[in-house]
């Protein structure tokens, strides 16, 4: 047998007829709780998944900057689109291809600029949730963006925000935070998709067992897409020894890409 197609062809012999490991059924144990009853949520979470390379469905590709070979390839992914594509209007959807294009010179991550919502919550960083009855507070390992979401509700938000407006209330055991205000100037991830500054996010941060959540986003922008759409992915508690969140203040680390060519003497 030669190729994907043999190899997955012995794979299903080995494990017809049993569960494949790694698929364990969810743990009964029970979620811990705050002193008022709610999931505590307090710790250190971060997904596993290519939706900051490509929300939808995608092959392995290489990258835009040839010299980096397979260290700078894309990953394949299944994609975390309720029903695979994003719905974008007609002007939308070229909009994006020609962002794809150019990903290189024009994502905001590549600039350290603020990932907005719901991207800083899957990219390839960690973020920390400190919960408090009436406020919780998400801290970023990506340069430290953060956001506070009020429980009570605060009104209008004074001005338009990179990370938005969050106000959160539960729904049983499940956060659920209405995201608005925000600018236009931040992607959804490196495949060019990105909205307008009507965009409405809706989270919901589900408890499966102690040890992750159930994440869904419900995003709205009548500007860019026909319709509301979903993505679902899980997070997962980080259980390292020592966990904590480690400085990536990545503004240094972009200033020769921003600013070295008004320097007199370019680093070399």
């Amino acid at each position: 047998m030669r190729g994907g197609a043999g190899f997955g062809a012995v794979l299903l012999l080995m494990f017809a007829g049993g569960p494949v490991r790694g698929q364990a059924p969810a743990s009964q144990q029970p979620f811990p709780r705050t002193t008022d009853g709610r999931p505590d949520l307090n710790g250190i979470w971060q997904t596993i998944s290519t939706a900051n390379w490509d929300l939808e469905g995608h092959e392995a590709r290489p990258s835009s900057v040839l010299a980096l070979g397979a260290a700078g390839a894309v990953p394949p992914g299944l994609g975390v689109v309720e029903g695979g594509r994003i719905p974008y209007q007609p002007w939308a959807a070229a909009r994006k291809q020609e962002n794809a294009r150019n990903w290189l010179t024009l994502d905001p991550e590549v600039k350290c600029f603020l990932p907005g919502v719901p991207r800083a919550t899957y990219l390839p960083h960690p973020f920390q949730i400190f919960q408090s009855p009436g406020r919780l507070l998400i801290v970023y390992g990506y340069s430290y963006a953060r956001r506070e979401i009020n429980m009570v509700p605060r009104g209008k938000a004074p001005a338009d925000f990179w990370m938005g407006w969050s106000d959160g209330h539960w729904e049983g055991d499940t956060l659920v935070i209405d995201v608005t205000s925000f600018n236009d100037q931040s992607w959804f991830d490196r495949a060019g998709n990105f909205h307008s500054d009507q965009l409405h996010v809706i989270e919901r941060y589900t408890p499966v067992t102690p040890y992750h959540l159930a994440y869904e986003a419900t995003i709205e922008d009548p500007k860019v897409f026909t319709r509301p759409w979903k993505i679902s992915l899980p997070l997962y508690r980080v259980m390292d020894k020592n966990a904590q969140l480690l400085e990536f203040k990545c503004v240094e680390l972009t200033e020769e890409l921003l600013y070295g060519d008004l320097v007199k003497k370019p680093r070399p």
